[in-house]
């Protein structure tokens, strides 16, 4: 900082010196340069007295922090969480957009409150390392999320932070892990369900007035199925996300497991889960798979357009509500064969908390879907739209990537 002081204590002495001398100061009046002096002072007054007060709050602040951090030293660890994404614009955090409220809002909201971490790391989640295993989108509901981050260990601290959550969000365990431990990195991969009605499955001309009373014959199920196993393995899904070329090697998926389960009946509509899981996924990647195959058993499209999807062309895909999306869990395969013996460190692995994450389901991610698409009818608005693409034809830009650009415009977020 400039030392004022001394510097008018010159000027003022010699202007002194000038007066004595018989020199006429004509630049400026006696009171304009009293006062010249005088604002002078004050203004470095109150700069000593701003920088003793910021330094004095710096000082607090950071006598707090330490004393709670000697109390709870900040640990490496993992929380699973579970949540029900309607009303949330996905899991990934948008600073800037408030409006758009998102389930890690709501998870730094109570981290803070509860003690878990510093007020200002809610500010700037780099401070706690913070990294989430997968970045759900608007809507999309999870049974397993798991995220890390360094936190103080504090008593009850599972029932403290969910004390300051919504009952549609819970973080059901804790584990301690390595200190260099990247929840998204260390994912070698991702299970979803997708839970749809049945009646998604029935021929394009049925009534869907009368949802209640369609059933899904054994012989489509097995057709849906035998569809689905196009899928595993590694392709080029550039054709099942948006603005990806062909050439993109991150366009290239690996997908070990994907299949239809046996339908059952809720609230007089027929539903079914389909299970998928793989390595990793881009946007909307699963509800275009998931599309594509029901545009097929629909007769809307030929079943050789799924192999023609992995080519350079462009393909016409359509994308399934996001309603019935479910990250179910995510797999730790590598780390655990690595650390889950060491006796230091506990498996990713979640026995222990099965029961808890199959009731909040039950209570809460089930009843919402079902409801939903009971009262909302998503999937068979969308259902209408079928006829409108085009799945022989090359596009340059559908009406799904137009709407998908405004989409992330609204939304911010980028993930499944």
């Amino acid at each position: 900082m400039i030392k004022i002081r001394p510097l008018l204590s010159v000027l003022v002495n010699y202007r002194q010196l000038l007066v004595r001398n018989g020199f006429k100061l004509c630049t400026m009046s006696e009171e304009s340069t009293d006062q010249q002096t005088a604002k002078l002072l004050k203004r470095s007054n109150e700069e000593n007295e701003d920088s003793a007060e910021r330094a004095t709050k710096r000082v607090k602040a950071e006598g707090e922090h330490t004393e709670d951090d000697k109390k709870y030293p900040k640990k490496k660890v993992v929380l699973l969480l579970a949540y029900s994404g309607k009303g949330y614009y996905g899991m990934q955090r948008n600073p800037g957009n408030s409006q758009f409220r998102t389930i890690e809002d709501g998870l730094v909201i109570a981290l803070v409150k509860s003690g878990c971490i510093p007020e200002n790391h809610g500010d700037d989640m780099k401070k706690m390392s913070f990294q989430r295993c997968a970045r759900t989108d608007k809507g999309v509901s999870a049974a397993g999320q798991v995220v890390s981050l360094k936190i103080r260990l504090i008593e009850n601290i599972i029932e403290k932070i969910n004390e300051h959550l919504p009952p549609q969000i819970r973080v059901l365990g804790l584990k301690r892990v390595t200190q260099g431990f990247n929840s998204k990195n260390n994912c070698d991969a991702r299970t979803y369900s997708y839970m749809l009605p049945t009646v998604a499955f029935s021929p394009k001309d049925y009534d869907t007035e009368n949802i209640a009373a369609f059933r899904l014959e054994p012989e489509t199920l097995q057709k849906v199925n035998q569809l689905f196993t196009h899928y595993k393995g590694t392709h080029n899904f550039h054709n099942f996300t948006s603005q990806k070329a062909p050439s993109d090697p991150s366009a290239r998926r690996y997908i070990t497991e994907m299949s239809c389960g046996e339908p059952f009946v809720r609230n007089t509509w027929e539903f079914a889960v389909i299970t998928v899981r793989g390595q990793s996924f881009m946007l909307h990647q699963i509800r275009k798979m998931i599309g594509l195959v029901i545009a097929v058993i629909k007769g809307y499209a030929k079943e050789q357009v799924i192999e023609r999807s992995w080519g350079q062309e462009k393909v016409d895909v359509p994308k399934a509500p996001g309603l019935g999306l479910v990250l179910e869990r995510v797999h730790f395969d590598r780390y655990n064969k690595r650390f889950g013996g060491d006796g230091l460190h506990e498996r990713l692995e979640w026995d222990r908390e099965e029961e808890a994450i199959k009731a909040f389901k039950e209570a809460h991610i089930y009843p919402t879907i079902i409801e939903t698409e009971c009262e909302e009818g998503s999937m068979v608005s969308w259902m209408s739209t079928l006829p409108i693409h085009d799945f022989e034809a090359t596009v340059t830009e559908t009406q799904d990537s137009k709407d998908q650009k405004q989409e992330n415009a609204d939304e911010g977020n980028n993930s499944d």
